[in-house]
């Protein structure tokens, strides 16, 4: 099996923008809805090996619920981009100020390494999923939001499709695609290591892994969904 993957790298400014005004559009539904806050809004989270069509599998969900995708590519982007977090920031009012504040607070408290750059993406993630459901691939974001909250997907799948993956997407020769992955590995794995420890590498850190070599495309997406649907979900409550 050979999946057409999506990359996420090369992110423009209108792939950007398109999400932030989906955000958006899913932040005012939620207002609409119901004023009642809970701790933060919905998400799923989607972590996978190198080689795995992740954006691809959360652009179907994204349709299903209504929700923003924010992959690795846009997060970095948006950690980086001060305008982007303060059009974010203007949105939040009193409680939503309170809750970040504490909620960063635990989060940096923790025996996590923190530099610059992890310091703006935990601002930018606590802030986007405090207003919006939304989904997340990648850069650890299943550690920087509530552990009791949301839904952690893990994806994983045996190396030759994803070298076959890899190799198609690319144009390169088999034995390329295979050393590509592993350097990706390699970053992904001291990023995870840097930042959260050996927390990062514990076996309950996902709520659903999939083998997408036992599942395709299709099925992967209902598995989620099913999983989505039948998790325990905590009584949702007023945030102070």
């Amino acid at each position: 099996m050979v999946w057409k993957l999506t990359s996420d790298s090369r992110i423009s400014a209108r792939a950007l923008e398109r999400q932030m005004n989906n955000w958006e559009l899913a932040r005012r539904q939620r207002l609409e809805r119901s004023r009642v806050r809970a701790e933060v809004e919905d998400f799923i989270t989607i972590s996978r090996q190198p080689g795995i069509p992740a954006e691809r599998i959360a652009d179907v969900l994204a349709t299903h619920f209504g929700w923003p995708v924010f992959g690795r590519g846009l997060l970095e982007a948006m950690a980086g981009d001060d305008a982007v977090r303060r059009r974010i920031y203007r949105s939040m009012d009193e409680r939503d100020l309170h809750w970040w504040e504490e909620a960063l607070r635990g989060l940096l408290d923790r025996e996590f390494n923190v530099n610059d750059y992890f310091h703006r993406l935990s601002h930018t993630v606590l802030s986007l999923a405090r207003q919006s459901p939304c989904i997340f691939v990648g850069r650890g974001c299943d550690f920087i939001l509530p552990r009791h909250l949301g839904l952690r997907v893990r994806l994983v799948a045996p190396l030759e499709p994803r070298i076959a993956a890899v190799a198609e997407e690319h144009g390169c020769s088999m034995e390329e695609a295979q050393q590509q992955i592993e350097r990706v590995q390699t970053g992904r794995l001291e990023y995870l290591r840097r930042h959260f420890g050996d927390r990062a590498f514990a076996e309950e850190r996902a709520d659903l892994v999939i083998n997408l070599g036992r599942w395709d495309a299709d099925g992967t997406i209902e598995v989620i969904l099913e999983a989505y649907h039948k998790r325990l979900r905590p009584a949702v409550a007023a945030a102070s």
